[in-house]
This record gives C-alpha cells, structure tokens and sequence, in this order.
C-alpha cells in the first residue's frame, strides 16, 4: 500500500485505483469502490485515464491504516472494494491497477505525479493489451517408496505384537528377533536405499516443475516463478512449482488444453487458475 498527501484530517482526498487508456465510462458505473459517498469516476490525464473516487483523507493518514491493519475483516473489505473496480474497468480496457490506499491530496496532485510516469504506463500497458494473467501451481505426484512400504510393514507387525500381549496371547519368537550376523551392515544399507530413493524422487519432482514451466513459458508471453503457498498443515501435498503467466486471450483454450496433457504425461497434480487482471506484470507505478 502506498499514500500521498493524504494526512489533512478535514479535508477530501483522491484515492486512484488504476490507470488506463481509452475507458468505457459505463465499466465503472454504480461501483460502491471503497466509500459510498462519492462515486467512482474517471479522471482525464494527459494521455491516459485515471480511475479514481473522492475519499476523506482522515480515513488514509498513517494513523488510519495502521489501524485497520489490524482488522483483518475491515482490511478484506477494502482490499476486495480496490479489485472490484480495477477488474471491471480491465474487463474493458487494458488497465494498470496501482497498489491499494494510492491517495493523493487532488486530482490535480494526481495529474501531477502520474504525469511523472508516463513512460512506465505506456509500456505496461502495451504489455498486457488483450493479455491476461494465469496462475500454475504444481504438486509433486505420489509416489509409494520401498521405504514407505517398508516402514508400514514394521508398524503393522508391532501393532500385532502389541494386540497380542494385550489379550494374553504368547509372542512368539522368530528369527527376527535375533540378531543375525551383518543386520548392523543390512540397516545401514536399508537407510541409504531409502535415502537415495528420496533423492531420486526430489529430482523428480524438480524436473517435472521444469518441464511444465518450460511448456507453459513456450505458450506465454512472459513469465514469473513465484515462492511457493505456505500450505495447511492438514495438506500433505508437496507444491513444486507457484508460477503465474501473461497469456493472450485467443490462446486460453490452448493453454487449458496444455494443462490438461502436462497432468497426464506428469502423473502430477496441477492448478490452473484465472484469468486474472495482470497485476505481476504492470511493474511498480
């Protein structure tokens, strides 16, 4: 989030969701935005339109979101308000969405500032025309080790073991339960196998992130890796790749299509999600 100018307690504020060129008026018409006490309006600049709506500035100082940060509910509203608008503007036209509480202190301020960097719109929006943005996100596969198996075996006969001294029942002894000559050397051995079988599976994992990367990139016209989703603890999957993609709209058919193949060669589990307003690749404005 970023403010300007917005720290007079008395007096209204500009508050500037986007920018954009050559808008449909009506794509913005009865948006609440994030006040109900003015509209949502486009503001002319000298070569492009800002998407903006008078708010009070007391409601932007430091003071003012610093507390709201701490309202997880009242924070959602406002972050969900500032989408609303840039995606039904964006549906439109191309559009560069800037980052939530963007506030200055008048339009005038705002032609100002945002004249300052016309040449970063210029080239976003260039960019992103008849583009979207799409999420890939990719889960290792299952695989079901020796070692896993191995593991389940051991637990499953202490589980019998254990049922039996419960009910009374004599454990008999097997040759197992001595130690033979080299089972110190076999265990070992058994630890590094299951070792090298994890290895081998990360390997994997990681070349089955590149490829669909490298087949996904081929499709896009630009590309971002992101850092993986911390995922619930509930979760057990393992994500491999989080990457998001600048797509042109004629070609979201083909890369549904592509997704789809990419599951079956891969015997992975992979998420695609959008289109979305290509907020990665606007760059900071």
């Amino acid at each position: 989030m970023r403010q300007h100018d917005a720290e007079v307690p008395d007096a209204n504020a500009t508050y500037v969701f986007a920018v954009c060129r050559d808008p449909d008026p009506s794509s913005c018409a009865g948006l609440p935005g994030v006040t109900h006490e003015a509209p949502v309006r486009l503001l002319a600049l000298d070569s492009f339109t800002a998407i903006v709506q008078t708010v009070r500035a007391c409601d932007f100082t430091d003071e003012a979101w610093q507390s709201r940060l701490s309202d997880q509910r009242e924070l959602e509203r406002y972050a969900r308000a500032h989408h609303d608008v840039v995606s039904a503007v964006a549906a439109a036209c191309p559009t560069v969405p800037l980052p939530m509480a963007t506030v200055y202190h008048a339009d005038e301020r705002v032609r100002e500032a945002l004249a300052k960097e016309t040449d970063r719109f210029r080239a976003a929006l260039k960019r992103i025309a008849h583009h979207a943005e799409w999420g890939v996100k990719v889960y290792a596969p299952p695989a079901a080790t020796a070692a896993t198996a191995a593991t389940a075996a051991t637990a499953a006969t202490a589980a019998t073991d254990d049922a039996d001294r419960r009910t009374g029942r004599p454990v008999v002894p097997t040759d197992r339960a001595r130690p033979a000559a080299g089972a110190g050397l076999a265990y070992l051995e058994r630890k590094r196998g299951a070792q090298r079988l994890r290895e081998r599976s990360q390997e994997d994992a990681l070349r089955t992130a590149e490829t669909v990367d490298e087949q996904v990139g081929r499709l896009a016209t630009v590309s971002r890796r992101l850092r993986p989703h911390p995922q619930p603890s509930t979760d057990r999957r393992v994500q491999i790749l989080n990457a998001t993609y600048l797509v042109a709209e004629h070609r979201s058919e083909e890369l549904a299509l592509l997704t789809r193949t990419l599951r079956e060669r891969t015997g992975a589990e992979i998420e695609l999600s959008g289109p979305w307003v290509p907020y990665s690749f606007v760059g900071e404005v």
